[in-house]
């Protein structure tokens, strides 16, 4: 179903589209891996047939954008060509990928006959909450379909515009498809009560999955009657330990820090250990988009970065370090040992995404091992914990939780796992 229009939470309409969608989801937990993956295909090319009216409606949502937005929340926003060749190209990872539906993850015979097996099925109605990113609607949708959940769509007020166009090229391909469009149910209204309603529906509604800021979350937990899959915020770090690799190291931290600072896998706080911080800084005032950076320093790390970048060099306030940006602003502080670092992340850290830069193995090693995290990395950058680029064809968001499922949410953790026993007249 396209988008349902609402302005009250839970309307006639909108019940009513919701029953449909419950309804549905047991027909498309028993279709063929073949059936949905022609869906994706026909989505696929859709996208580049409906380029156009994407771009056009991409437009309106551009125009409207608030004038003192910042240009990361605009760039999350933004749609181009590439970025839709990149929506098609994570839809044909998708297809490519083994279906997880029916998967047997264990299997025994009892000492009585019984035959059990441990086996991978659909949670069953996903609901979805994001904010500007409208490309995050053909992730979700493909990822649910594919492991054959029904979904609820509910995108932020800024794309709207774009997401309805989105709405509506996968309400088509279900239905040419041969799948209940009703599987889908996409919802642009931004009316926040919508979502409160929603989030009350624990009968037809299996688990939620919120991908925003700070506001959005504490709302859906606040609210969810229903477990989350909670993707939290991305306060993530890089250390630079004393024997790194500086060359190495300044490219990952432009990397993760520049290269799109407004997604949650980039990087916010700055560790360096003070041995090797004057060799370091000057390295990384040599990589250009370093320059754009404004710095947020504690004393010893303002001294030494002051005058060599052309951003600001500020002194870090007291919340500064627990600051999530998502902009050109980061924070920078000089350690003394691995340990003095591993001790600033368990304290300021989300859980989201740690990287250390060394050339000792057994520290890298004692970093990943004793950092709390969805995903630690050594001499990589964090820009790397995404759905798409570790092979899962995309993601429903990058959980922080640790019940379920930790680190990006692709096909496999859209199941759950149940048991499925034969027998042959046991009884107990």
């Amino acid at each position: 179903m396209t988008e349902a229009a609402s302005t009250t939470a839970l309307s006639k309409e909108l019940d009513a589209a919701l029953e449909r969608t419950r309804a549905s989801a047991r027909r498309v937990r028993s279709s063929t891996a073949e059936a949905r993956n022609q869906v994706l295909r026909a989505l696929e090319k859709k996208l580049g047939s409906e380029s156009a009216a994407i771009l056009t409606a991409n437009a309106q949502d551009l125009a409207a954008f608030p004038k003192d937005g910042t240009a990361a929340f605009r760039d999350r926003l933004t749609l181009n060509a590439e970025r839709i060749a990149g929506m098609r190209e994570s839809l044909r990872q998708v297809v490519a990928l083994p279906d997880p539906v029916g998967e047997v993850v264990e299997e025994r015979i009892l000492k009585n006959g019984l035959k059990a097996r441990r086996v991978r099925s659909p949670l069953g109605v996903i609901l979805m909450i994001f904010e500007s990113r409208p490309n995050v609607a053909i992730e979700a949708f493909s990822l649910a379909l594919k492991s054959g959940n029904a979904l609820v769509l509910r995108g932020g007020k800024e794309s709207r515009a774009t997401i309805s166009v989105l709405y509506r090229l996968i309400g088509e391909t279900m239905a040419e498809g041969g799948l209940p469009a009703e599987g889908f149910l996409g919802i642009a209204d931004p009316d926040r009560e919508i979502v409160k309603a929603l989030l009350a529906e624990k009968e037809r509604i299996d688990v939620v999955v919120p991908r925003g800021g700070d506001g959005l979350i504490s709302f859906v937990v606040e609210n969810a009657r229903m477990p989350i899959i909670k993707n939290d915020r991305g306060l993530c770090h890089v250390y630079v330990h004393s024997d790194a690799d500086l060359v190495k190291a300044a490219a990952i931290v432009e990397n993760a820090k520049v290269q799109r600072p407004g997604v949650c896998n980039s990087l916010e706080t700055l560790l360096v250990h003070a041995s090797i911080a004057n060799p370091f800084v000057r390295e990384l005032a040599k990589r250009p988009g370093m320059q754009a950076v404004e710095f947020h320093a504690e004393p010893r790390a303002k001294a030494a970065f002051a005058g060599g970048f052309g951003g600001k060099v500020v002194d870090a306030g007291a919340k500064d370090f627990d600051t999530e940006y998502l902009d050109l602003k980061l924070n920078v502080k000089f350690v003394d040992s691995v340990e003095e670092a591993i001790a600033h992340i368990e304290k300021h850290g989300s859980r989201h995404s740690e990287s250390i830069v060394t050339k000792d193995e057994r520290t890298a090693r004692i970093f990943q091992n004793e950092v709390d995290a969805a995903a630690v990395y050594w001499n990589a950058s964090t820009r790397f914990t995404d759905g798409f680029e570790l092979g899962l064809g995309g993601e429903l968001g990058i959980s922080t939780q640790k019940l379920h499922v930790r680190g990006p949410v692709g096909l496999k953790e859209l199941t759950s796992v149940r048991w499925v026993i034969d027998g042959e007249g046991q009884i107990r």
